[in-house]
Formats: C-alpha cells, sequence, structure tokens
C-alpha cells in the first residue's frame, strides 16, 4: 500500500506555534515546539497509544475535560495548554498515585540515573507524599526468563512489555496476572519467558522493574560511556550502541534514532542484545597461535607473521574463504592480495545449503538481481502490498526483518505470501502458504511462472499465490534466501521482471547466508569477478571447488578469513580432508572452533564487530560503518593492518595501507557503485547506494537492468519450451528427504556466552506428524539419522507443516551437524529402536559365529572318524 500522505497543519502549545504532520498524536508534535509532555506508557514503535498511565493529560481548547497526549492526534487550529493549574494538579497526582507503592531502590536500581520515573518525578511531581503507609514488598528479583529479572514491586502498570509480547514479537507470552495492587507482569503458563526478542523489554520497561540479568549490578550511568555500532551477527545489521566500562562492553542496547529507523526499527533479537559477552570469555583468542609440534601455541606476532609469509611459496595454488563477519575493507584487501600478490582468483564467500548443494549465485546473475531499480528497501517490506517470501525463514535468517513483516501485515494490512520447504515463524501471518519439497526451489519458481503464463491446477496453494501476484497490487516485494541457488535465483529475477517491480516501493530483497554476504560480492570476493562486479577474464574456482582442489593436491594452501567451512560448509567430510592436505592453512578467528583446532598453521586473532574499523553492506545495499567502541583486547590487531602486512612480506607492498581510511578510499575508488561515498556521508545512518543516481546509471549503461544473458539461465527459459525446474530427490518407504536449516542460535558466539547457554542450537530432527507415526517416534525422543554409513544423533521435533516424507536437520552447530550428510535421503529411526535392532544384529552375528563354530567342529569329527 503507498506510504500515508504527510498533511503539514498549524496548531498552538502553550503559546507557540507549532507545524506538525495531520494526525500525530500531540504528544510527538508537541516536541516540535521544544514543548515537553512526560508519559510512560506511550511509545512510537508499540503501534496505536493505550493511554494506561494519564501522566501525559494536557488540556485542548473546546474539550471540556483533560486529555491524554499520547493519544490525542493533532488537528489543524487545535490550541492545547500543558502547564495550566489543572494540568499540573493532575501531573502532580499521577506521580503521587505512582509512588504509593513504588519502593525507594534509586541507590541499588540498575534503572537509576537513566530512569524516566526519577526524571519525571523531579520535573513534574509535587515533591512531597501525603501517603505514610508502609509500602508492598513481593520476593525479588523473580527470573521472568533466563536474561531477565523482574521487581514486582518496581513496575507501574504501564503495559509496554505485554504490548510488545503481544503487537510486536507475537510470542503472545507477557500478560499481566493478578488484580489490583497485586497485578504483576508475567506468562500465562507460569513458564520462562523464552523469546528471540525477549531482551528488548528490559529496553521499553521506564522504570526497574525488568533487568537485564547479565547486567544487573555492572555499572551505573556515570561510570559508563555509549557508543554507535553496527551488530555484524547476522545479515539484519541492526543499529547498536555499546554500552562501555572500562574498556569492556557491559551492555548493547537499540540504536534508536530516526536515521536507524529504516534498518532495524529501534529493535534487536536477543542474540545480538546478548552474544556480546562472547568478546570478554576466556575462549577469546586474544594473542597469534602457530601450530608447533602438532599443538597450536600462543607467539609472537613476528612469529606469526614469518610462518603465514609461507603462503608466498604457494603462489596460483591458494584458496580463500571469507565469512559473513569480515569487513568490506577485510574482503577487498584479501582478494587483491590473493589476485595480485599471490596469483590466484580461486576466493569465495557464498555459501550454499547442505541439503543438493546447488550451484552458487554468478557474479553477473548477483549484478543482475542488484540492479538498482530493482532493489527494495527495509521501509518497502512495511508497505507494500504483496511480500513474497521464498526459502528463507526470517526468524532465523534475519530476525529483524521478521519483525517488520509481521509489522507491515498487522499494522498496514500487507499481504504476506510464503513458500518454502521448511514451516516458517511467518507462516501464521500468511495469507497463503505454500509447501514444498526439500531442495525443489526451482521447481517452485518454475511453477509460478507457468501459472503466471496461464497454466490452470498447479494446486491450490500455487494458485493462491498466483492469484495473490496478479491481482495483489503493484507494490510488491519478493524476499528470497540466497541459499537458494543460482537457477532458482534466476527465476526470481525472471519473476521481478515480468511482474515489472522496478518502481519505488517493489523490487527484490536478498538475505544472505553470512551478516555482510552482500558487501562481500561486492568487493570482489567471488570467483568469477573483481570488484564491483567487474568481469574476470579468469574465472576461479567456488568454494566447493576449492575444497575438491585441495584434496585433490591441485591446491596447497588455504586462506580463511573469519571462516570455519568444517563447521559451515558442506560435505564436512570432505573438508577435513582438504584441510588435512593443505601445506598452510592461515586464519582469522576469535574463536577456536573445531576445525581450526585440528588443521590451522597460524590463527590471527580476529576483532570482534566492537573492535572494527570499517564498513558493511546490509542486504537492502545500505553501506553502515562499524567503529571502534573499546579497545582491542590483549594482542588483536586490526584486520586490514593484518593483510597489509602480510602482502608485504608475500611481496606485493603496494597493496598495503596505513590506515582503516585508507582502507576505504582504496574500497570506494575500486567498487563503481560505491563512487564519491564518503565516512562522513555514511555517518551514523547509512547510505543506500542504490539510490545514487551514478550508480544506476552503471547498470542502464552495461544493460544489465534489461539483459538475461545465457549465464541467467531460467531467466529467459520461460519464453521457450525449456523447463528449467529440476526434480528434487523423492523419498521411499524407508528413506526421509533430507532439509537442512540454520538456527539463529548456531553460532560460536552464542555458545561460549553465558547468558545464551541455554539457547545453544543442538540437533533437533524436525518430522511430521505422519512420519512420527509410521516410524514410531515420539517428540523430543533421542532418534538415529542414517545416511550412506554415516550416523549422527538428534532429537526428535514433531513439527505441524513438515512436509510429509522429510526431515529437516539443523546445520552449523558444534555436534552433529547436518552438514556430515552428503546424501539427499536419509533414514531416521529411534535411539530405543535403533538399540534394539543393534543388539538383534549382534545376536544373530554371535549365533551364526556360534553355529558355524559348531558345524566346523562337528565337520572336524567327523572326518576324524573316517576310516583311512
Amino acid at each position: 500500500m503507498p506510504r500515508p500522505e504527510q498533511k503539514m497543519i498549524q496548531l498552538t502549545i502553550d503559546g507557540r506555534e507549532v507545524e506538525a504532520i495531520e494526525n500525530t498524536m500531540l504528544v510527538d508534535a508537541a516536541k516540535q515546539g521544544d514543548v515537553e509532555i512526560p508519559y510512560f506508557c506511550y511509545e512510537p514503535k508499540l503501534g496505536q497509544p493505550v493511554g494506561a498511565c494519564r501522566m501525559c493529560l494536557v488540556e485542548i481548547e473546546g474539550i471540556p475535560k483533560l486529555q491524554t497526549s499520547c493519544s490525542t492526534p493533532v488537528k489543524d487550529g487545535m490550541v492545547v495548554h500543558t502547564e495550566t493549574d489543572r494540568v499540573k494538579h493532575a501531573q502532580n497526582a499521577v506521580v503521587e498515585f505512582l509512588l504509593v507503592n513504588h519502593p525507594l531502590d534509586c541507590p541499588v536500581c540498575d534503572k537509576g540515573g537513566e530512569c524516566p520515573l526519577q526524571d519525571i518525578t523531579f520535573g513534574w511531581g509535587l515533591g512531597r507524599s501525603r501517603m505514610i503507609e508502609p509500602k508492598r514488598h513481593f520476593e525479588k528479583p523473580l527470573a521472568l526468563s533466563p536474561l531477565v529479572a523482574i521487581d514486582r514491586e518496581r513496575c507501574i502498570l504501564c503495559y509496554r512489555c505485554v504490548r510488545f509480547s503481544q503487537e510486536i514479537s507475537e510470542d503472545y507470552q507477557l500478560i499481566f496476572t493478578e488484580r489490583g495492587a497485586h497485578t504483576y507482569v508475567g506468562t500465562d503458563d507460569g513458564h520462562p519467558y523464552v523469546a528471540p526478542f525477549s531482551g528488548n523489554i528490559v529496553e521499553l520497561c521506564p522504570v526497574g522493574a525488568l533487568t537485564s540479568q547479565p547486567y544487573r549490578f555492572r555499572a551505573r550511568p556515570w561510570d559508563i560511556e555509549q557508543a554507535g555500532g553496527v551488530c555484524t551477527l547476522c545479515p539484519a545489521q541492526c543499529n547498536v550502541t555499546f554500552t562501555v566500562r572500562d574498556e569492556r562492553v557491559v551492555r548493547v542496547l537499540a540504536r534508536d534514532y530516526e536515521g536507524n529507523k529504516d534498518v532495524d526499527d529501534g529493535w534487536l533479537c536477543d542474540k545480538g542484545r546478548f552474544a556480546y559477552q562472547a568478546i570478554h570469555v576466556d575462549e577469546r583468542i586474544t594473542r597469534p597461535l602457530v601450530r608447533d609440534a602438532g599443538v597450536l601455541r600462543e607467539v609472537s606476532w613476528e612469529r606469526a607473521y614469518e610462518t603465514a609469509a609461507a603462503l608466498a611459496k604457494h603462489k596460483g595454488r591458494i584458496g580463500a574463504i571469507v565469512g559473513g563477519q569480515a569487513s568490506n575493507e577485510e574482503g577487498f584487501l584479501l582478494q587483491r592480495l590473493l589476485r595480485n600478490g599471490l596469483s590466484s582468483h580461486d576466493i569465495d564467500s557464498r555459501q550454499t545449503s547442505a541439503t543438493h548443494p546447488p550451484s552458487p549465485i554468478t557474479a553477473s546473475l548477483a549484478k543482475a538481481l542488484a540492479a538498482p531499480a530493482l532493489q527494495a528497501s527495509v521501509p518497502d517490506i512495511e508497505f507494500a502490498h504483496t511480500v513474497l517470501l521464498i526459502g528463507s525463514d526470517l526468524r532465523d535468517d534475519a530476525p529483524i526483518l521478521d519483525l517488520r513483516v509481521r509489522k507491515g501485515v498487522r499494522r498496514n494490512g500487507v499481504k504476506l505470501l510464503v513458500a518454502s520447504a521448511r514451516p516458517s515463524a511467518l507462516d501464521p501471518n500468511a495469507t497463503v502458504v505454500a509447501r514444498y519439497a526439500p531442495g525443489a526451489d526451482e521447481e517452485l519458481v518454475d511453477a509460478l511462472h507457468r501459472g503466471l503464463d496461464g497454466e490452470p491446477n498447479l494446486g491450490e496453494t500455487i494458485d493462491g499465490l498466483v492469484a495473490q501476484l496478479r491481482d495483489g497490487g503493484e507494490d510488491v516485494v519478493i524476499i528470497y534466501g540466497e541459499r537458494i541457488g543460482a537457477r532458482a535465483a534466476a527465476g526470481v529475477l525472471a519473476l521481478a521482471r515480468r511482474l515489472n517491480l522496478v518502481h519505488p516501493g517493489a523490487g527484490l530483497l536478498a538475505i544472505p547466508a553470512g551478516a555482510n554476504g552482500r558487501g562481500l560480492r561486492e568487493v570482489g570476493c567471488v570467483p568469477d569477478a573483481f570488484a564491483g562486479y567487474a568481469a574476470s577474464a579468469v574465472s576461479g574456482r567456488s568454494t566447493s571447488e576449492i575444497a575438491t582442489a585441495l584434496d585433490g593436491g591441485e591446491l596447497t594452501a588455504l586462506y580463511l578469513l573469519q571462516a570455519d567451512p568444517v563447521r559451515d560448509e558442506p560435505n564436512r567430510a570432505l573438508w577435513e580432508r582438504a584441510l588435512h592436505s593443505a601445506g598452510v592453512v592461515v586464519a582469522h578467528a576469535s574463536v577456536l572452533t573445531e576445525g581450526l583446532n585440528e588443521h590451522a598453521t597460524v590463527i590471527f586473532p580476529a576483532e570482534s564487530h566492537a573492535e572494527k574499523d570499517g564498513t558493511v553492506t546490509h542486504p537492502d545495499g545500505r553501506v553502515q560503518r562499524l567503529r571502534i567502541a573499546i579497545a582491542h583486547p590483549g594482542e588483536v590487531r586490526a584486520g586490514w593492518s593484518v593483510l597489509s602486512e602480510l602482502a608485504r612480506l608475500c611481496g606485493a607492498p603496494e597493496l598495503g595501507v596505513q590506515t582503516a581510511r585508507q582502507a576505504f578510499e582504496q574500497l570506494v575508488s575500486a567498487v563503481p557503485q560505491y563512487a564519491g561515498l564518503t565516512l562522513d556521508e555514511i555517518a551514523g545512518h547509512g547510505v543506500r547506494w542504490p539510490e545514487h543516481e551514478a550508480a544506476r546509471a552503471l547498470w542502464t549503461e552495461g544493460g544489465a537492468e534489461g539483459s538475461t544473458g545465457s549465464d541467467h539461465g531460467p531467466a529467459g527459459a520461460h519464453d521457450g519450451d525449456e523447463a528449467y525446474g529440476t526434480p528434487a530427490p523423492r523419498p521411499t518407504e524407508e528413506q526421509l528427504a533430507l532439509g537442512t536449516y540454520r538456527s539463529i542460535w548456531a553460532a560460536p558466539e552464542v555458545e561460549i556466552s553465558p547468558a545464551l547457554q541455554y539457547q545453544i542450537a543442538r540437533q533437533l530432527v524436525e518430522l511430521s506428524p505422519q512420519d512420527a507415526v509410521r516410524y514410531e517416534i515420539r517428540d523430543g525422543e533421542e532418534i538415529v539419522i542414517r545416511s550412506n554409513g554415516t550416523l549422527l544423533n538428534g532429537t526428535a521435533h514433531v513439527r505441524t507443516g513438515i512436509p510429509e516424507g522429510s526431515a529437516f536437520l539443523a546445520e552449523g552447530i558444534a555436534a552433529n551437524s547436518a552438514n556430515r550428510l552428503t546424501e539427499p535421503l536419509v533414514a531416521v529411526q529411534s535411539a530405543r529402536a535403533y538399540r534394539e535392532e543393534q543388539e538383534r544384529l549382534a545376536r544373530e552375528a554371535e549365533e551364526a559365529a556360534i553355529r558355524e563354530a559348531d558345524e566346523a567342529a562337528a565337520g572336524t569329527a567327523a572326518s576324524q572318524e573316517t576310516p583311512s
């Protein structure tokens, strides 16, 4: 739907002429005239106001009673008074009423010094109380969740936290329980409040009723400093504020101001809010490590550089994998080092799923998909007529975008269409939900094209999707996961073109597998293009091809920039062999994962996102700036500095840079779509390069906007008889089709953060109820997964919506990861039945051995009795 029109009107507040947008709430309009109206319950991010606290009462001429300014929209000519005796008396009374039972905890309360209740009491309270009765007391604190503590007697019943649970995250867990003076916030079933976004209620609470368990009693406002930054733990790239004390991050808050609303709307997931603890744990790598006698040992930087410089002996035979947490500058310098200094084009930053790994998206296709006219922004999700989600569960892949979609559906009537193999958290919000077999993304996109071509009876859900795409409005946003692969992505591109999604408010939004996946592609961390998608005469190897080449001896060295392919890439066994075969493995890492611990030759300590100076690129093309919030712990050095020094030692001194700013300047001079960007322009809000006219001209001049070239495959396949949908493997009576998913919690940072231990991702095998009955498996039961001689253990999760004949396994986890499996079909069995089967087979083998022994003995005896 189109964004609401903004009509400016004039009103008078306390004798001042104020200009505001019509129907803006009066409390917000007053700020335009530098008039502050106090409030507790109001929070624009929560939607329609409720007027619960009555603190914002004002007098409006023509209306006899006082009105709540948070729920009163402004009209032209309105005359408002905020400082009359009636208003002051009402405000004094509300403050007095709130303090009747509110405890005098300010000296020990975490909110003390940054508490709205304190500020409003001093500014609008009477300064004394007529109440002398004892205050109420509850047991305190209670654990509302493993992350949030509640002090019930401090609660002023503003309703913010309950509204967040019910109207923003839509987990519907928080309610007001009990009645009267005994009312407090709790969960509807009495269980802990466990949800991906639970930490937001701490920041919403206007008093100290809800406090962060990890931050509780750690610091006071006068002890700390605030530093802005960007979270790089997932592709949502939320803007954050680091609370710093003594060069340690002790808290993470949303960096909520007007310039950032287009990114995260002022919310954070619990991973981004609490995984900061990984910065300061003992497991953090803070000194260089070199393998000595088979064991990694801490060494000096000189020794580490000397060992890593052995890469120069492997010129032309080096591969590189770049992880999603690397900055644009780090990725750019590494690809220059590899290509210009070490004569190799074998570099990749793309990831595929462990399920039938599809071909990764080529650079030419990525360039076509990145055409500025086709780029949807994050706010477009909120105001589109229709949003089509293909092959992604946003709650796991980019959690804050999940909240943005919910907001659009709830407030603006956006029609949500979900097409995925695995159930999505957004299914209940969808108008149409289409399920397909694991790995059948191409078939789904092909079916949409055939439906738009007029082919009837493709199935109820496909027909529903097609009808909505055809008749659901012109502003359509297609969100798709990068892991659907090249052919399905090319089909999505063709779909966007035939729907004419080249106007503002519509377009494509790709969710990369890594946090900075888009930026790394754009700066040249792909095997088939230079920075800025510039065509390369020599095409290098993709990630999977690098593994095969290492295993076969064609490549002899590997550079891992914040990546561990043993954990993250398909075919773990191949990668273990490949790393074992490599002569030199150089890595940047902040955590010692299993693959690095077993195979790395040199490990340079990597910076966290609170320590980096550089840039990253959001999935919608917004270049954002990382800033240094804390000093480097131990002997950690900047990634760009390490790469620059290594380039000098490897004989490529021209690649060297002396500062992070120089690295950025080299980057923007080499990437055409970033041309003209400056750090000052990016500032704290970022810049969307697809909105720059110069960048748009690059695509128009190059013809990428309208071409479908042969390398786009399916993008033009619908003009003829060619069909591009590759059928996914079908399950058999004994086997299920393998699908994979990656949980939001599947990350080393989660595993080493003390506060998030309860969220560590483990192998949950998702099965349909029908298959659970067929295999006699109960929900929560331990099961065994078998495929081509490989065994995995996991816990059964029987889930409605899983396609019958499918099993979905978690990947990217520390133990029993799905990337150990290489076949598209698996057999599942309860651990109990598996043990019984093994015991039966063992008994049968033992009985067979006894029979053979008896028969052999009988044969020997018979031969001895035979007369000579």
